[in-house]
């Protein structure tokens, strides 16, 4: 069941049963679960697979297809708990392998932007495709046209190119004239976050150990200067740290042994971003 509204990525209740459908609508248009944004609920078929996020960008015409990415939705260990804007993610998805990809892209990114010209919509930008891996078949889940965050924080640090060339060549109608250049390593991004998010959190806590960090990359969110110049938490979601490596396991010992310098009161993150992960083997990494 899905919010058919803005809410904060936050708006979809996977159900597991009938009864549970039922309480669920019940509390999303009676109750108002999402504010506004549930006063209309879409429910859809249940996908049982795994999720991954492919993006690309389209001068409306063309296309080039960026690398792709896992997010981990939920606020516990294991996907336990209420769902989130993202407590982090893994760029390439091992699974999502050449033969894969190529599914993806003719029964799903052609047919869209090919559908985008025959409707006649004049577009230029991201396209992003929430999809299910089942059984070794994309399905589509949901589609935005934007990046996805934490995939961003994975999928930036991996592109080589100088990424307002790209979007001058896209704005131009030249995006055929792209030609992406791919790091091979793997990115792992984990978001550190405020005690009691994705409910109710406190605000103002100072963050230390930031200037420590000199390997991965740090992504500000939820973060703001107090009056002494001191960066506090200002968010649910507060930084977003990045590490790269040349396996999966180096790039998530890197993010969280970053993640590990970073403190603040209350801090919270989820350890096991990527460990689903491990058990696939890819010689190649979309």
């Amino acid at each position: 069941m899905k919010a058919d509204g803005l809410a904060a990525g936050k708006g979809v209740v996977i159900c597991q049963s009938l009864k549970e459908a039922k309480n669920e609508l019940f509390e999303m248009l009676d109750g108002k679960k999402f504010g506004k944004a549930s006063l209309q609920v879409v429910i859809e078929e249940f996908l049982h697979g795994i999720e991954l996020s492919v993006f690309a960008l389209t001068d409306g015409k063309n296309y080039i297809i960026l690398p792709n990415a896992k997010d981990y939705k939920r606020i516990g260990e294991g996907d336990t708990g209420p769902n989130t804007g993202g407590m982090g993610s893994v760029s390439p998805v091992p699974f999502a392998d050449a033969e894969f990809m190529h599914k993806v892209e003719e029964r799903i990114i052609k047919p869209t932007i090919f559908g985008i010209q025959q409707e006649q919509i004049d577009y230029c930008g991201f396209v992003f495709f929430g999809l299910m891996n089942c059984q070794g078949n994309p399905f589509v889940i949901e589609y935005n046209v934007r990046l996805g965050d934490p995939e961003t924080e994975a999928i930036i640090p991996r592109i080589k190119n100088d990424l307002l060339d790209v979007f001058e060549k896209t704005i131009q109608g030249n995006i055929k004239n792209v030609q992406l250049d791919i790091y091979s390593e793997c990115a792992v991004a984990v978001m550190l976050v405020s005690g009691g998010y994705p409910g109710k959190y406190n605000k103002g806590k100072i963050i230390t150990g930031l200037n420590k960090i000199a390997d991965c990359e740090v992504f500000h969110a939820g973060t703001k200067l107090n009056e002494i110049g001191e960066p506090i938490t200002n968010g649910g979601r507060v930084v977003a740290i990045t590490g790269l490596g040349n396996s999966l396991e180096q790039a998530m010992q890197k993010a969280y042994a970053a993640a590990g310098v970073v403190e603040f009161d209350g801090k919270n993150y989820r350890g096991d971003i990527g460990r689903d992960l491990l058990s696939y083997q890819t010689e190649s990494k979309p």
